[in-house]
């Protein structure tokens, strides 16, 4: 199966038929940098991830990531960040 190519606004993501990428791209999906990627998974923060030698994501955990960090407001990003 061939990896598919989402077009994020400036740059393309390539995801495998069973929904993982790589760090770089996981970075690009989410709007961040690698190593800011590396530094949360360091912390035990961020988006969940699987480790086979290499580290990747998988879309549906970045989706879920990103959803779960919404806010309207930012009183509102900060109670988020004090919830246990």
């Amino acid at each position: 199966m061939t990896p598919k190519v989402i077009d994020t606004n400036s740059e393309a993501v390539t995801v495998l038929p069973d929904g993982r990428m790589d760090t770089k791209n996981a970075a690009r999906y989410v709007g961040l940098k690698e190593k800011t990627l590396a530094m949360m998974r360091s912390a035990g923060e961020g988006p969940r991830f699987v480790k086979r030698g290499r580290v990747f994501y998988f879309q549906d955990d970045l989706d879920a990531w990103i959803q779960a960090g919404r806010a309207t407001s930012t009183a509102q990003a900060a109670a988020n960040r004090r919830a246990p």
